[in-house]
């Protein structure tokens, strides 16, 4: 009788520096060209296709700063998102969280409240990170609580508040002038300002900015940061070390929530002006693959947000210039997510063949 090979894995020692930073760029690489076969077989010449893509989005000031809008939310989400995974609070819902930072910042900005923009302003960031903050608290509490799976609430709950917002759209807030599901617009003095003249870069993207920095100094520079990344290590050694690991995913699904909100605050006071159905195309779902990407650490981050941002922008170019479907950008999308995936599987464990 033939017996068939065994294998099994065994976890690899900590891969040097250098390789840990190559890594997620070969992803890069790999996910292109993986693309550019798929590109290919539908007839279309990859290179020429990618110049499109990569001119349409850095060609020239205005795709430029286009870009810089598209990174604004996405930098927040993948941001919310690594800060969550480091704990191991396994947040898909940075979605829902926006959705819910866009409503609270809406109902705030059409109140129009006799306020100057100094204040409006700040109270509409702080609402929308509330907001976001509360939705994802409730999968958190569940999760440190009750041990409830936090992948499948925090999915479940990106539908339930995406319904909300639609359900409202279509009732109590449709534009009257229009009839169309899309709320009045936001008081003027609520509106983000715009930091790039000619251009809709607006003080979101200093947001996202702050978001990086105090990324950076959470994780590695306070008590919390240690707690955080002691519970995504090991929870029971970090129970037997005196953290508190309930109070802590309970603290984290609170700031990765409200910073995921504050995307969608970000949408409403600078980029829509109002709150429509489809605010979002998915920037909560790609924070997760920006996280991944960007290794949970905030450089990585930073620069996997500008390459999201850069492949949804010039996908739409692309898309023009050569009669490729828009929807290549999410192809692209989860093939790095993919391979990222395989990746992290060989980077962690190896392969061994038992004798």
């Amino acid at each position: 009788m033939i017996s068939l090979p065994k294998f099994k894995l065994e976890k690899r020692e900590t891969p040097p520096f250098w390789f840990q930073v190559l890594m997620p760029l070969l992803a890069v690489v790999i996910a292109l060209a993986i693309s550019a076969i798929f590109l290919a077989i539908i007839g279309k010449n990859p290179f020429l296709a990618f110049y499109n893509m990569f001119m349409g989005a850095l060609g020239n000031k205005f795709a430029i700063t286009e870009t810089l809008v598209k990174a604004t939310p996405l930098i927040l989400t993948g941001v919310a998102v690594a800060i969550a995974f480091k704990a191991k609070y396994w947040n898909i819902g940075a979605e829902g969280q926006l959705y819910a930072g866009a409503l609270a910042a809406t109902w705030l900005g059409i109140m129009h409240l006799p306020l100057p923009a100094v204040i409006y302003i700040p109270l509409e960031i702080a609402v929308g990170f509330i907001a976001g903050a509360l939705w994802s608290l409730i999968a958190g509490y569940l999760k440190a609580k009750m041990q409830v799976d936090d992948v499948v609430t925090t999915l479940l709950m990106n539908f339930i508040m995406i319904y909300i917002v639609q359900a409202i759209l279509n009732g109590p807030w449709r534009n009257p002038k229009t009839m169309y599901p899309s709320s009045v617009p936001i008081a003027k003095n609520a509106n983000f300002p715009k930091i790039i003249p000619n251009s809709r870069v607006h003080t979101g993207i200093l947001l996202s900015i702050l978001a990086i920095f105090f990324m950076y100094f959470l994780i590695r520079k306070t008590k919390l940061g240690f707690e955080i990344k002691a519970t995504g290590a090991n929870p029971k050694a970090a129970h037997f070390l005196g953290i508190n690991t309930v109070k802590t995913i309970i603290i984290v699904s609170i700031i990765s929530g409200g910073i995921a909100g504050l995307a969608g605050v970000g949408e409403v006071c600078g980029v829509h002006y109002h709150l429509i159905s489809g605010i979002s195309p998915g920037y909560g779902y790609s924070g997760i693959v920006i996280a991944m990407l960007g290794g949970l650490n905030t450089i990585g981050v930073l620069l996997a947000a500008l390459y999201f941002a850069v492949v949804i922008n010039g996908a739409q170019i692309m898309s023009v210039n050569m009669h490729i479907p828009i929807f290549i950008s999410d192809v692209i999308q989860g093939i790095t997510l993919l391979v990222m995936l395989a990746m992290l599987l060989f980077f962690e464990y190896r392969i061994r063949r038992v004798k």
